[in-house]
């Protein structure tokens, strides 16, 4: 792996849902950037929105992302925050609505809407709202409260509920992530509109908000927590939490326990960290612990973002660890979906290994033997939406790479055109 395509790896570029702008092109061609995030709103539908992943996802090869798969997020709360709709997407209600149906019956739900997004090629979801909206009056509070985004205004609701959306989503295999830490419940403005957005309430310890709901999701596994870009005076005065080692590392890693991945809310054209340039914006987060940058409403800035990690990982030895390790964190991410993983220097030599191509739901991925864990394992590998029938094999000859991409590209050839450095892990 090159700095380059490890930085890319922990940046998570805006594309619009229904015009892509060239910079989220770019992004992922030029900056080797390893993640996008389906941004703004379309009522185009599954097959319209399918159309606009592919045309990303297809791009992963050796030259851009180290032929890595994307992780593919948006944002599908419910009620005022849902991208996705049309033909093919149920119209969620807010989280609000939803925390009113039976714990059951609301992980039946959220396993119906997560399936609806992983058939159109999206395996991460910016949500659930793990916000605690405690306050007298929930609509005064800007971000949150004003739209039914939150589960309740207790936190044993909140906890039992958004922990219930997460586990259906996890169910149709599609990465929830809780947001947003330590908690937007009980701030006046939305730091996307505002600057200056300071929370006075929320504490480091015995704070339910932070130990009850974001405690017991981390206890439940929470593959993903988003961090907020508000700054909390009773933990760390001096910076927005996004930059605050204190809050993302001191407090979330050490003492809450997360090793899984972190990310920003986004800091492209969020207000509340204007102040501060788009490139140190990404080496602030990544120094204070966090490992995906998410620049979802300015893609335009994601280019200056990684020179700005790349330049300084190269003059900062801590800082190229960090970076090592955030990447690390990011794979191990996508491994958990069974994405296929290239590994430097790994060769199969000789052996033969045999791939089944199925269906994942109504999308066609692939299910394949795997010598390193000598077990069926499915693969999310790009390309594999071309038509084939369920268990029809195929053979992967290592010596054999007049492509990198699997399935092979013609109808009638079955031989399988997978590197022999390819494993799945």
């Amino acid at each position: 792996w090159s700095l380059e395509e490890k930085v890319g790896q922990l940046m998570m570029v805006g594309v619009d849902a229904q015009a892509p702008k060239q910079s989220s092109n770019e992004a992922v061609d030029t900056h080797h950037v390893g993640n996008i995030f389906i941004a703004g709103r379309t009522t185009a539908g599954s097959q319209a929105t399918q159309k606009v992943i592919s045309s990303f996802t297809s791009k992963v090869g050796p030259g851009t992302t180290h032929a890595t798969p994307m992780l593919v997020a948006t944002d599908q709360e419910g009620g005022e925050v849902q991208v996705l709709s049309g033909s093919g997407f149920s119209d969620i209600p807010s989280a609000l609505d939803q925390s009113a149906q039976p714990r059951d019956q609301l992980v039946a739900s959220a396993r119906t809407w997560g399936k609806e997004l992983a058939d159109v090629g999206v395996n991460m979801n910016l949500a659930p709202v793990a916000d605690l909206v405690d306050i007298a009056r929930p609509a005064s509070n800007e971000p949150i409260g004003r739209w039914g985004r939150e589960y309740g205004h207790d936190a044993a609701t909140v906890s039992s509920q958004a922990g219930a959306f997460a586990e259906g989503m996890q169910a149709s295999k599609v990465i929830p992530t809780y947001k947003h830490f330590p908690g937007l419940g009980r701030v006046k403005d939305n730091t996307d509109t505002s600057a200056g957005v300071v929370d006075s309430t929320t504490t480091r310890s015995a704070d339910t908000a932070v130990s009850v709901i974001f405690g017991a999701a981390i206890a439940a596994g929470a593959p993903v927590i988003m961090v907020s870009s508000a700054t909390y005076s009773l933990i760390d005065p001096s910076a927005p939490a996004v930059f605050s080692s204190t809050i993302v590392t001191d407090m979330l890693r050490r003492e809450m326990g997360f090793s899984g991945v972190v990310i920003t809310d986004d800091v492209s054209a969020a207000v509340q960290v204007q102040d501060v340039s788009a490139g140190d914006r990404a080496v602030r987060a990544i120094r204070a612990g966090c490992d995906l940058v998410l620049a979802s409403a300015d893609p335009t800035v994601a280019a200056d973002m990684v020179k700005a990690l790349i330049a300084t990982a190269r003059s900062d030895p801590a800082f190229a660890a960090r970076v090592d390790e955030s990447a690390t964190r990011v794979l191990n991410l996508k491994k958990s979906l069974g994405m296929c993983i290239r590994r430097e220097g790994s060769n199969l030599g000789r052996r033969r290994a045999d791939h089944v191509i199925g269906r994942a739901g109504s999308d066609l991925s692939e299910a394949w033997w795997c010598p390193a864990m000598f077990r069926w394992t499915r693969c999310a590998w790009p390309g594999s939406g071309r038509s084939r029938s369920p268990g029809r094999r195929t053979r992967h000859w290592p010596g054999r790479r007049r492509s990198r991409y699997h399935p092979a590209e013609s109808p009638t050839s079955r031989r399988c055109r997978r590197p022999a450095t390819d494993w799945c892990r």
